[in-house]
């Protein structure tokens, strides 16, 4: 039986915060490369003010978007200070923390033991602030980057009262201190007015993670009808992993500033007040504008790892192959730099033509054909098996977020056996009269063993005004500047639409 299946993504339409597993973390993730993660953390605190360190969060983490509550709501949680450490201890923080002291380097000697020197750091050649980087722009990150040595990004160590740019070895460091911070870590000052154990809540928006959608599409050796087969691929590069996790995907286009983005608004922002009042330059939509589909079961999204899950398998679907002539060929470098007077004008505008014919696949995304789900953005592969029984690719394309009850159609290729040409026949105008017309001829060729329909699509760039004469078939309107003309192209044969547009300014 023909049939559409949802296999390990459930659909629902809205979703509050919720409850965060009980097992695991809560992961949302976003198509926009961006996830929003959901965790309890186990607080042990007193009456009063409070310190509490956690280091189990990603190395992309947004620190303005922390929220730490009692979900049950029985404490009142103050968070009187929180701080961010995002850049985590190595060798270059190290050495940033004892610039202007003397510690030891262990320098390896061929065929002898290692020599231990004594050096001291004048430059660590560490960059620090990564998140500044991100957030203040190229010139804070080429004065930061100038601070550290220059492109070469070089310590300065002095040796034996001589200056060395590089390390004379390994270096070695004294003990670390309590403090340490080995990993990136969320440190709060939390003032509350009753001891006890709380199981708290932490919610906070992450980069470095991201799901698309893929669809595979088979087609038989003969028709169009097809089969389908769709992924979500999740990718986690978050720098931590998640063990256990109960995870969804947002579909749709989410209102998110990048880092430079958030500048320009600033910045529009201070000229704005400056000059008077303006627009809002964000707006919000309600959660429900969007889709959530979410995973039947908990899984492990460990970091760098791409994971994949199978939630849609179709078969039946009914679809059409069309073919679309669009020759125009227009240089709108030329437009812009002579103006739109001169395209009224200019005879050799619009002369020159594209002679490929698209192929293309359309099918309804409707429950009557096997489908009728909202459909997120991806990548959709086309198959078709061969005489032999063997599956060819013939083509793919990315598809936008798309309702239920809505067409698809994608772009597969040009057509080999289908040629266009496209000449302009004739050219007139009267600019004291103020008008100007233009006559086509356009040859469709098939060298097919089959009749095929192909829309000649044409765009009447000369002017608002126009009225269409001497034409050879009959067209529909599509738009104030686009008509569409379909024809039956027969086998091995070729087809030639003529038109006249009369433009009036």
């Amino acid at each position: 039986m023909k049939h559409i299946r949802l296999s390990g993504l459930v659909l629902i339409g809205w979703v509050g915060v919720g409850q965060v597993n009980a097992d695991g973390p809560a992961l949302t993730i976003y198509n926009q490369d961006f996830a929003v993660v959901r965790e309890m953390v186990p607080l042990e605190l007193k009456a009063g003010v409070n310190e509490s360190r956690h280091t189990d969060i990603t190395a992309h983490l947004e620190a303005d978007s922390v929220i730490l509550r009692d979900p049950t709501g029985k404490h009142a949680l103050r968070i009187l200070e929180q701080n961010y450490c995002g850049d985590p201890l190595s060798q270059e923080l190290l050495l940033s923390t004892y610039e202007g002291k003397t510690i030891e380097f262990i320098v390896p000697r061929e065929g002898q033991l290692p020599q231990t020197v004594q050096g001291r750091i004048l430059r660590s050649a560490y960059v620090p602030h990564s998140m500044g980087l991100r957030r203040y722009g190229a010139d804070y990150s080429i004065s930061q980057v100038a601070r550290a040595g220059g492109s070469a990004n070089q310590p300065l160590i002095e040796v034996d009262g001589k200056l060395r740019f590089g390390l004379p070895g390994t270096p070695v460091f004294p003990s670390l201190a309590d403090d340490a911070i080995l990993k990136p870590t969320l440190s709060w000052k939390i003032e509350t007015p009753s001891a006890g154990k709380v199981d708290a809540e932490l919610s906070y928006i992450t980069g470095g993670m991201s799901w698309e959608a893929d669809y595979n599409t088979v087609a038989p050796k003969d028709g169009d009808d097809l089969d389908m087969l769709g992924w979500v691929t999740m990718d986690n590069q978050s720098g931590k992993s998640f063990e256990n996790a109960q995870i969804k995907l947002m579909a749709g286009d989410v209102s998110k500033l990048s880092a430079d983005e958030l500048r320009q608004r600033e910045l529009s922002a201070m000229v704005s007040a400056l000059s008077g009042p303006g627009v809002p330059g964000v707006s919000q939509q309600a959660f429900d504008e969007y889709h959530l589909y979410t995973l039947e079961r908990p899984t492990s999204l460990r970091d760098r790892e791409t994971k994949q899950v199978e939630f849609i398998r179709a078969s039946g679907i009914k679809a059409r192959r069309l073919y679309v002539y669009d020759g125009l060929e227009l240089d709108s470098e030329w437009i812009r730099r002579y103006g739109f007077d001169a395209v009224r004008r200019e005879r050799s505008i619009g002369t020159e033509f594209n002679p490929k014919v698209w192929a293309m696949s359309e099918f309804a995304n409707s429950q009557a054909n096997h489908l009728g789900m909202p459909m997120p953005k991806g990548r959709m592969r086309f198959y078709r098996r061969a005489l032999d029984g063997q599956l060819e690719f013939v083509g793919e394309n990315i598809i936008d977020h798309t309702p239920k009850d809505e067409t698809i159609r994608v772009y597969l290729g040009n057509a080999f056996d289908l040629m266009g040409e496209r000449i302009q026949t004739a050219f007139n105008v009267d600019g004291r009269q103020q008008w100007s017309e233009e006559f086509f001829e356009i040859k469709l060729r098939n060298r097919k063993a089959e009749a095929v329909e192909v829309r000649v699509v044409e765009h009447l760039y000369r002017g608002r005004n126009w009225e269409i004469k001497d034409e050879s078939h009959h067209f529909d309107k599509k738009d104030s500047r686009t008509i569409e003309f379909r024809v039956e192209v027969p086998p091995d044969k070729e087809t030639t639409i003529k038109y006249g547009v009369h433009y009036t300014w």
